[in-house]
């Protein structure tokens, strides 16, 4: 049942959302303020988060009864507005500067945010879960490597170069948040 080109859309498609690379300067500053970054234990939560979610999520949307698709147009919304963000470089939702690096600002609302549990039920509309999963697993090992690398990525791809890299995915973003609302849109009027 493991289809790659689902989890290959699935995986670029969590890896623009997560944005650890547009994280950078925030990963950065975080380092710099409390001097280590749990990235072992940030980067397993995560995990944890995004597969428990992508599970469980369906079942508390039934609970309050709200079917999949109307998450996804939902999220599509959020997607739309996160890829505006990362375009235009404004802030439309700010939230309070982390002030350690613990597993809370990394893990949860950084990596595994409400931007994150959003997409995974917006796909599980689309694809197969196994895909998913295998998709969260390659974009966890991408987040471990550049929390582990921040520094020298910084100092690699410079302000300019992450910008850069920040609105190309914001770019794909957009595209993705439009086809998310046109595959959905319509199984709420059937």
């Amino acid at each position: 049942m493991l289809d790659f080109r689902e989890i290959a859309t699935a995986s670029m498609i969590l890896f623009a959302v997560i944005d650890i690379i547009g994280s950078i300067p925030i990963i950065i500053d975080l380092r710099k303020k409390a001097g280590h970054i749990q990235s072992e234990k940030a980067t397993i939560v995560a995990g944890i988060l995004m597969i428990v979610f992508l599970f469980v999520g369906k079942e508390i949307l039934n609970l309050i009864g709200i079917d999949v698709n109307s998450f996804a147009v939902a999220g599509s919304f959020i997607l739309f507005f996160l890829a505006l963000e990362m375009i235009l470089g404004i802030t439309l939702y700010k939230d309070d500067a982390p002030e350690t690096a613990a597993v809370v600002p990394l893990a949860f609302p950084l990596i595994a945010g409400a931007g994150t549990m959003t997409t995974l039920l917006s796909l599980r509309a689309e694809y197969e879960a196994i895909n998913i999963v295998v998709a969260i697993l390659l974009n966890i090992v991408v987040v471990y490597i550049v929390l582990k690398s921040s520094g020298k990525m910084e100092r690699f791809l410079g302000k300019q170069g992450i910008n850069v890299i920040r609105k190309i995915f914001g770019v794909i973003l957009l595209a993705i948040a439009v086809k998310l609302f046109t595959s959905n849109i319509q199984s709420l009027f059937d």
